[in-house]
């Protein structure tokens, strides 16, 4: 019994000692996606040949690499910690679905700008949250266990909270939302899940790429909405960019105090935190490209969530990690 136990603490920390593959380089992202935002907002051009219909295809890579990383015990995680990942994916689809509707009537954003941050709001986590955890020093293991579930689940919940946020502003075709999801999340991780499965010495090749991949492919997916709505950010940016910032900031901040008030350690108040307030913005654009294109603004939120949460995440990493106490470091 007590070896059984242990086996399954070493696999459950497993992750905890090992980096997502491409380590710290997932520290770079913020200043790589941020260098392409001011370049193309500067200079149009740049990127302005390259259509938005592109943005699809390039989440469909992201999320076939994810599913290359992915791997059966980041699945046992769920089904052993169902209370952890429970806590994570209900903070997940209330925080920043709620967030997202008080500061756009807070702001009295206009419609198409409102229904962007929404769309942001009710997205699972962001990719790169394993990452960010890891250089915090935050569960790595609860961090992965989050983003596969919110992910899954994000085919029905995501069209739902976007209805229930935004049907009355706009008309929310929820089935339609429901299999772009599946088509463009989905479908590439059961993708990717099986390249690993039959293809186990390509993947293993593949896979020290794939974070510099994902990172250029986030950039592009920026570089793309912001020069296609270069002239539009300008008249009414600096609030859509104060709202994003706020809706970021806030969700990390409530994610790490709703752990402690639960009273979980402090590696996992890290984890729900950082998966909490990281969106899966480049979703959010692709959704909005997809289904609201009479409402081109509505890609803008996400653009600029894209750039904003990967700085954020890479200060809140170095805060985290700053002074981490031994006792906490050990649940």
């Amino acid at each position: 019994m007590k070896q059984s136990l242990n086996s399954q603490s070493s696999t459950l920390n497993s992750h905890q000692s090992t980096p997502p593959s491409g380590g710290t380089r997932g520290a770079w992202i913020g200043p790589l996606v941020l260098a392409v935002a001011v370049v193309s907002m500067v200079w149009p051009a740049s990127f302005l040949w390259i259509n938005t219909k592109a943005i699809n295809p390039m989440l469909g890579v992201i999320m076939f690499g994810m599913g290359l990383t992915l791997s059966p015990k980041d699945f046992r995680v769920v089904l052993s910690r169902p209370k952890d990942i429970l806590i994570g994916c209900l903070a997940q689809f209330t925080v920043m679905p709620l967030l997202a509707w008080l500061l756009t009537w807070a702001f009295s954003l206009p419609r198409e700008l409102a229904l962007g941050v929404i769309l942001v709001g009710c997205c699972p986590g962001g990719t790169a949250s394993n990452v960010i955890t890891y250089l915090a020093k935050g569960d790595l293991a609860l961090s992965v266990g989050m983003t596969a579930t919110s992910t899954l689940l994000a085919p029905v919940l995501t069209p739902l909270l976007v209805w229930f946020m935004a049907g009355t502003m706009v008309n929310v075709d929820t089935v339609g939302m429901l299999l772009s999801i599946f088509y463009v999340v989905i479908a590439p991780i059961i993708a990717g899940l099986f390249c690993q499965h039959f293809l186990p010495r390509i993947t293993k090749k593949v896979t020290p790429y794939l974070p510099a991949f994902s990172s250029f492919a986030i950039a592009f997916t920026v570089g793309i909405v912001v020069s296609h709505n270069a002239d539009r950010l300008m008249l009414g940016g600096f609030v859509v960019v104060l709202v994003v910032m706020l809706h970021n900031l806030l969700g990390l901040a409530i994610g790490f105090l709703l752990g402690r008030l639960l009273r979980l350690p402090k590696p996992k108040c890290v984890a729900v935190s950082i998966e909490v307030g990281m969106q899966n913005s480049g979703l959010a654009s692709s959704l909005a490209v997809m289904h609201f294109a009479a409402y081109p603004l509505a890609t803008i939120p996400g653009a600029i969530f894209s750039v904003w949460h990967n700085i954020s995440g890479a200060l809140a990493a170095r805060l985290f990690s700053a002074s981490p106490s031994p006792s906490e470091n050990n649940p």
